[in-house]
């Protein structure tokens, strides 16, 4: 029997490279404040990653001018056997705090935009050895247990977060709910988020794994994910601990299945999921900015490989009667880009408005020009009344005189 070649060893050799190099891994918490986004965090990496503090006393923060909204950046490196990951975490605090939360999500889509295109702008230098990469691989969007349905800032703002990043929907603070309100709570937030075309992160099905595909499908079932957040261990049998909460009733337990999805969303982001995670940013979301915001389709080839887009060439006659072939080099389509069609349908919106407004204006100019020449009207018909009746008058008097 020939000795084998050593191409199976291939992937021993890339373990030990991707042991070495480590990886970079970001996640981004958004919603409302006071859901429990901090204790999640905390209670995720089984650490006091981020401190329970004013969001303005920290620093590291890409702050933006169109609304109290700021972006919280906290850095930490974890290492498990030996395996270092550069870990990012993105909170949102000042979301959804205002009276008025129209455009209140203007900072984190333009903050994940920003990224790529930073990360784009990195790639197109000379020395790539040193690349910054804080692109998103997974958003967590916390939903308020209502019980009832999706808000509309909800829904507004996962609609544009779903075109940009791998979203993900979380009901925060799953133990406010029994468990019959909770089934019916995400049947119907997956009723909307399927109305409104909201596209959220699927976990890929292996078909040839039936394990895999098994827990895969389950991931998918529990979607969106309830959770609760607990940084404490509470007693749940004599002498026996647990993370959990402890109400007079009874004790839940964070990584009990039948209380809440915690294991389930941290499999998801740590387990099984992390690298399609990672990649699916990569190939697709970065990818996608990145073809759009450089004016062109992925792989068009302008006319490189001796022809157009498709190889087709053009025939043209020089001056000396001789017919050349020339490639014809077509313009790229353009794609759908979701940033600059909401900056399109914001200038169209504005545009109406400000008709609509001077048409308004231009109706109450007309309005008072009528009122006006129906009010001189009447005054100058009063006028000559009055000098009729003078004139009366003076004959009169003439007559009398007489």
């Amino acid at each position: 029997m020939p000795e084998p070649v050593g191409v199976a060893n291939l992937p021993n050799q890339r373990y030990k490279i991707v042991s070495k190099d480590g990886a970079t891994f970001t996640i981004m918490v958004a919603g409302e404040s006071g859901l429990g986004k901090t204790t999640f965090i905390n209670t995720l990496f089984q650490t006091s990653l981020k401190p329970h503090q004013d969001p303005r006393n920290r620093h590291n923060k890409f702050t933006s001018s169109h609304q109290t909204v700021e972006i919280d950046i906290v850095r930490a490196i974890l290492e498990e056997k030996n395996f270092k990951i550069r870990l990012n975490i993105i909170d949102t605090p000042g979301f959804g705090n205002n009276v008025n939360n129209n455009d209140s999500w203007v900072p984190i889509i333009d903050f994940i935009d920003d990224q790529h295109e930073s990360f784009m702008r990195q790639e197109q230098q000379p020395s790539r050895l040193a690349k910054k990469d804080l692109r998103v691989h997974a958003c967590l969007y916390f939903i308020r247990p209502t019980g009832h349905s999706l808000k509309p800032l909800d829904i507004e703002v996962m609609k544009r977060l779903s075109t940009r990043v791998n979203l993900i929907p979380v009901i925060a603070k799953a133990d406010t709910l029994s468990p019959q309100e909770m089934d019916t709570f995400k049947n119907r937030i997956r009723e909307i988020i399927e109305v409104q075309d909201i596209n959220i992160y699927t976990p890929p099905l292996e078909l040839d794994d039936p394990a895999s595909a098994e827990h895969a499908k389950q991931l998918i079932e529990a979607m969106p994910f309830s959770i609760i957040g607990s940084e404490e261990d509470v007693e749940i049998a004599p002498g026996q601990f647990a993370r959990g909460r402890k109400y007079p009733w009874g004790v839940v337990e964070i990584e009990n299945d039948q209380h809440c999805d915690f294991k389930k969303l941290r499999s998801l982001l740590l387990r099984t999921n992390m690298l399609d995670l990672i990649l699916s940013t990569n190939e697709l979301h970065y990818e996608t900015f990145r073809a759009i915001k450089l004016g062109g389709d992925e792989g068009e080839n302008n006319g490189l490989n001796g022809g157009g887009e498709d190889g087709s060439t053009e025939e043209l006659i020089n001056e000396k009667g001789e017919v050349i072939k020339k490639p014809s080099i077509k313009k790229p389509r353009r794609v759908y880009n979701p940033k600059f069609k909401e900056e399109e349908d914001a200038l169209k919106k504005f545009f109406t408005e400000q008709v609509k407004a001077e048409e308004q204006r231009f109706r109450q100019w007309e309005t008072n020009i009528i009122n006006e020449r129906n009010r001189l009207n009447q005054d100058l018909e009063e006028m000559q009344s009055k000098l009729k009746s003078l004139e009366e008058q003076v004959k009169k008097l003439q007559i009398n005189k007489r």
